[in-house]
């Protein structure tokens, strides 16, 4: 059974592993390592047997292949109605397949599968609100995504993103000790303008223990600065874990069961280790569904509960401005015209869908709004969820489906996107930089930081006012 040395069945085990994967510049060697691949289909039948339940063999055994799906699927729409586009189609030709052979496929076909769970599907969910069955395609494409990873037949960089989770419980090699140093660095650049700022580490029953994503302390510290203004500002009593703060999963992305959990209970031991009131995740999509819709499942949790209640950041920040925690200078309201980009993940797979145009009605006048058509839960994906954004192989094809998103945001005329998600703000960035439509986009920390007023007594005491304290 030839198992390659980078490309294999066995998930990422050490650090020495994730290094060598890191150095295989491209996957060269692991691309070439997957054409020899063996399939072990007495494992892949086995895992069947174990993992298949009920729902999925029902939606297999039911889908009446009436088509209703295609229309929802913007792959499908944007690829000229291609039936091989069809979501039913495309899981009926993979994991119906490997069902229907009780797992005697081979290499070339898994491969397929491959192309197909990652490329052809961003497991946006949306097919299912069409479906009159209620079959979600999403759902049984992670599942397929699983089988395909136990086999080793993932994308070079998600078998990297899942291995990071294993080694450093973050989806990038940011180590405990840098983030705590990246908190207080953060804490320290803003103590000019606001003297009193910290950011507590640890800190036992606070009000709100607040959990990012990896690339805020690795790439954009910025957003951990504007996250602590924000509770600055509100008053709030909170805190970040030193264990337990990366909220997000690419694991889940790559289909990596195993790191899912393992990741999620990081979280869950520290929500339980410092037992805070509620926990406030960063504006992202999946770091959000991982964590507070799919993890309890993953978890074991009989509830299908986390710990204590959870809230992404959009409803943290509208709670704080319906109660006055947070107030917003007039003068420094938008005055231009602006959409708001609807993540799959929190807004169709959660039904949080007011918090953000709630925020934006304190930011800007609402007759700036030019809604997205369709938008809510009904939107289109931004074209690069379901880790389609981050793996190289499949660029073409994911430049390719962010004309959908694109099209959307030229019919609305607006030059702002907000886009309150990881995801969805990399998608956006990435499809100005292709197609050069000239618009902008953000999140909502810095628009609320920019004309957030702030209380008198968190401004800097001029020297005469300390001296007349004295």
């Amino acid at each position: 059974m030839p198992q390659g040395t980078l490309c294999r069945a066995l998930p990422v085990q050490n650090e020495e592993e994730l290094k060598e994967l890191l150095a295989d510049t491209g996957g060269k060697k692991y691309y070439a390592e997957m054409q020899e691949l063996d399939v072990n289909a007495d494992k892949l039948a086995a895992t069947l047997q174990k993992t298949l339940k009920s729902r999925l063999r029902t939606w297999l055994n039911i889908c009446a292949k009436c088509g209703m799906c295609a229309e929802s699927c913007f792959l499908y729409r944007i690829h000229n109605r291609d039936p091989k586009q069809v979501p039913a189609y495309k899981i009926q030709t993979t994991l119906g397949e490997i069902v229907r052979r009780n797992g005697k496929v081979d290499n070339k076909f898994m491969q397929h599968c491959m192309y197909t769970a990652w490329a052809k599907c961003t497991c946006c969910n949306r097919c299912g609100t069409y479906c009159p069955h209620g079959i979600d395609m999403g759902v049984m494409f992670g599942y397929l995504r699983g089988l395909l990873f136990s086999q080793g037949f993932v994308p070079w960089e998600l078998k990297i993103g899942s291995g990071m989770h294993r080694v450093y419980r973050a989806q990038m090699n940011v180590t405990e000790e840098d983030w705590v140093e990246t908190c207080e660095w953060m804490a320290e650049e803003q103590q000019e303008e606001y003297p009193l700022l910290e950011i507590p580490v640890d800190k036992e029953g606070a009000d709100i223990m607040y959990t990012c994503n990896a690339r805020e302390p690795k790439h954009y510290p910025e957003d951990i600065a504007e996250m602590a203004i924000l509770f600055h500002i509100a008053g709030e009593d909170w805190t970040v874990p030193s264990k337990g703060w990366e909220q997000t999963s690419l694991s889940m992305f790559a289909g990596d069961w195993e790191a899912c959990t393992m990741q999620v209970k990081e979280v869950y031991d520290a929500m339980e280790r410092l037992k805070p009131k509620r926990m406030v995740g960063t504006e992202c999509g999946h770091a959000h569904r991982a964590t507070v819709i799919e993890g309890p499942y993953w978890a074991g949790r009989e509830d299908g509960l986390p710990p204590v209640p959870c809230q992404h950041y959009v409803e943290w920040l509208a709670e704080a401005l319906r109660l006055g925690k947070i107030k917003i200078d007039p003068a420094k309201r938008i005055k231009e015209p602006y959409t708001i980009q609807d993540s799959c993940n929190y807004v169709r797979n959660h039904g949080i869908k007011k918090a953000v145009r709630e925020v934006m009605s304190y930011l800007a006048d609402p007759s700036y709004y030019r809604p997205m058509e369709p938008d809510l839960e009904h939107n289109y994906c931004c074209g690069g969820g379901g880790g389609f954004n981050g793996i190289g192989m499949y660029r073409k094809e994911r430049n390719f489906a962010l004309m959908t998103k694109r099209d959307q945001i030229l019919a609305t005329g607006a030059k702002l996107v907000i886009a309150p998600c990881h995801n969805c703000w990399d998608a956006i960035r990435d499809l100005e930089e292709h197609f050069a439509i000239g618009i902008r986009w953000s999140f909502l920390k810095p628009l609320v930081v920019h004309a957030a007023i702030i209380p008198e007594h968190l401004k800097p005491q001029e020297e005469e006012e300390m001296e007349e304290e004295a």
